[in-house]
């Protein structure tokens, strides 16, 4: 959520007219009973309801969602009709195949041995049935997805979306989810972004990674994520995408870095200029050559010792 709890009371207070004003939403509490209040009038009065889905089982025509809150089951049951919309890979051929995926899902996921709320539908209401809509239609997505096969990138069609890379990926938690500009953040983003809009549009998606592994250690697919990542790399390369700003300045910074003496007095130079500026607040707000970064949060400033000087002292020490 990248909203904090009083932009949320501003918001319910803007929107909820038709309740008192002297209400009190101080605690979030309140905050969750008001929406669900509102919330549970939309889907009472809805026609339709519209829901994704985490698998497709073709042995029977089934659509399962995973979710840990009830507003899934809401959309499902409550609406005349239901439509699902899921891509391709999402399709998996018997209910034995998806059990497995189900329990790597939810324990890579959020460590749980299943969701809250593990929803199977299977087609609309039939006679005799005390729920369920009287319309059910399934729409299959590519979207770029068939494109994949026989790739460099097909090993990412086994993505079920459990989030295990983002939750153990370094850059992912320094940046946050809205830095990767698109629907699908953290190192999966980094890949099936460039595969779905184009290396043209995504390029710059898989050179947000430190190529730590970690993403690809704790993945229950075992998807090859930071080796797709460096063919992204390849092909941004070949086709001379990279801004000639970031050439220009890697350049200039492999200049530097062979020599040692010079690297030594410039990070110590931009150390104290830094911290300088930054005495009073501990972080920059606004920064020349890194608007790409302090538009969306701060900079924290340099706090301590360079990295040289501190491994000299305690080498020292030894």
């Amino acid at each position: 959520m990248h909203l904090t709890k009083d932009q949320v009371e501003g918001d319910f207070r803007r929107v909820h007219t038709h309740l008192p004003k002297d209400r009190d939403l101080t605690e979030p509490t309140q905050l969750l009973t008001e929406a669900r209040g509102i919330l549970r009038e939309k889907f009472l009065a809805a026609d339709i309801g519209v829901t994704g889905a985490n698998f497709l089982v073709a042995e029977t025509g089934t659509s399962i969602i995973v979710t840990n809150e009830g507003n899934g089951d809401l959309t499902q049951i409550l609406p005349k009709c239901h439509i699902v919309i899921a891509s391709i890979e999402k399709i998996t051929p018997t209910l034995e195949d998806v059990s497995q995926l189900l329990r790597v899902l939810a324990r890579s996921a959020t460590g749980q041995e299943m969701s809250v709320y593990t929803t199977l539908s299977t087609g609309p209401r039939r006679p005799g049935d005390l729920d369920g809509p009287e319309e059910y239609h399934v729409v299959l997505l590519d979207n770029g997805r068939s494109s994949m096969i026989g790739t460099d990138f097909q090993h990412m069609l086994r993505c079920i979306r459990c989030g295990a890379c983002m939750n153990h990926c370094p850059v992912y938690h320094a940046v946050g989810g809205h830095a990767y500009g698109w629907v699908y953040p953290g190192p999966m983003g980094a890949v099936l972004t460039p595969s779905l809009i184009g290396v043209e549009k995504g390029g710059q998606l898989p050179n947000a990674s430190t190529f730590c592994g970690r993403c690809e250690s704790v993945c229950p697919m075992r998807i090859p994520l930071p080796g797709m990542m460096r063919h992204w790399r390849e092909r941004e390369f070949e086709r001379h995408l990279t801004p000639s700003s970031m050439r220009y300045g890697l350049g200039l910074w492999a200049w530097v870095a062979q020599r040692p003496k010079l690297y030594r007095l410039g990070t110590r130079i931009v150390m104290h200029v830094m911290g300088y500026y930054a005495r009073k607040t501990g972080k920059f707000y606004a920064m020349p050559f890194a608007s790409g970064w302090t538009d969306w949060r701060d900079l924290p400033a340099p706090q301590g010792k360079t990295f040289q000087s501190e491994w000299k002292k305690r080498r020292g020490a030894k």
